[in-house]
C-alpha cells in the first residue's frame, strides 16, 4: 500500500513537472510568435489591475474585411462561438455561413454564452462588448464573483471575482491574408485563486476552445471565400 502510494505521487509529480515545463509553455502561445507575445496589446485600460493572459494565433486566407463579420455575429442566441458547440453553445451547432441580421454589434452589446454547469446553467449574459473598432479589434469583457453572479462594471468589485478581456485583433498580411491574433488581460481575487487557475486551469481550458475556434473560422472563413471566387468566375 505504502509502494503504491508512493508510485502515484512519483507519476503525479512527475505529470506536474512535465505540465509545467513543456506543456503549459506551449498552450499559453500556440500559433503565435515572439514579437505577438511580447508586444502590447490592446484593451489594457478595460481591466484595472489586469495582467496579460494567454497569446495565441492563427493566419486566415482572406482579407480582414472578409474576416471581421464572423466575429460580429458571435454569440450564443447568434451564429455561435464556432468551438466545441456541447460546451459553450447549448449543443446548437454554430452557423457555417455568415448572417445578414447578426452584423450589428455596438459597445455596451451583451453576447450570450452557454454554461453547462456550475452556478448557472443554460445561457448567461456572459461578454459584454468593451472594446469595438470595425475591421481591427474586438474586444469582449467578462466578469462574474465565485457565485455565478455576473459583475456590474459601473460597481465596485466585489472581495472574490474573475474580470476578464477576450481580445481579437486582426492584422492585415500580404497575399490578403489576414492574422488573428487572441490574447487580452484578467483579473482574479483573491490573489491564491489567480495564481492557481492562470498556471493549472486556464491555460488547458483556454487552448481546448481556442484552437477549435480557430480551426472552425479558418473553415469557414476561407471555404466562403473560394465559393465566393467559383461565383465570380
Amino acid at each position: 500500500m505504502v509502494a503504491s502510494g508512493c508510485k502515484f505521487v512519483g507519476l503525479a509529480g512527475l505529470g506536474a513537472a512535465v505540465y509545467a515545463l513543456a506543456l503549459r509553455p506551449r498552450l499559453v502561445r500556440w500559433g503565435a510568435s515572439d514579437e505577438e507575445v511580447t508586444r502590447a496589446y490592446p484593451g489594457r485600460e478595460l481591466i484595472p489591475d489586469g495582467t496579460r493572459a494567454s497569446t495565441m494565433a492563427a493566419t486566415i486566407a482572406a482579407p480582414p474585411e472578409q474576416v471581421w463579420p464572423w466575429l460580429v455575429q458571435m454569440g450564443w442566441d447568434r451564429a455561435g462561438w464556432y468551438s466545441w458547440d456541447r460546451l459553450d453553445n447549448g449543443g446548437r451547432p454554430s452557423v457555417r455561413e455568415l448572417q445578414p441580421e447578426w452584423q450589428s454589434l455596438s459597445v455596451g452589446d451583451h453576447l450570450m454564452d452557454w454554461s453547462p454547469a456550475g452556478p448557472i446553467a443554460g445561457p448567461i449574459s456572459a461578454w459584454e462588448v468593451a472594446a469595438l473598432e470595425p475591421g481591427r479589434f474586438l474586444g469582449l469583457r467578462g466578469g462574474m464573483n465565485l457565485r455565478g453572479r455576473i459583475l456590474d462594471p459601473s460597481q465596485p468589485r466585489p472581495p472574490t471575482y474573475v474580470d476578464r478581456l477576450w481580445g481579437f485583433l486582426l492584422e492585415e498580411l500580404p497575399g490578403d491574408r489576414t492574422r488573428l491574433v487572441v490574447s487580452g488581460y484578467q483579473s482574479i481575487r483573491p490573489r491564491w485563486l489567480e495564481g492557481f487557475l492562470n498556471f493549472w486551469f486556464y491555460p488547458p481550458l483556454h487552448w481546448t476552445m481556442q484552437t477549435r475556434q480557430f480551426a472552425n473560422l479558418k473553415r469557414n472563413i476561407e471555404d466562403t471565400r473560394r465559393r465566393e471566387s467559383v461565383t465570380r468566375i
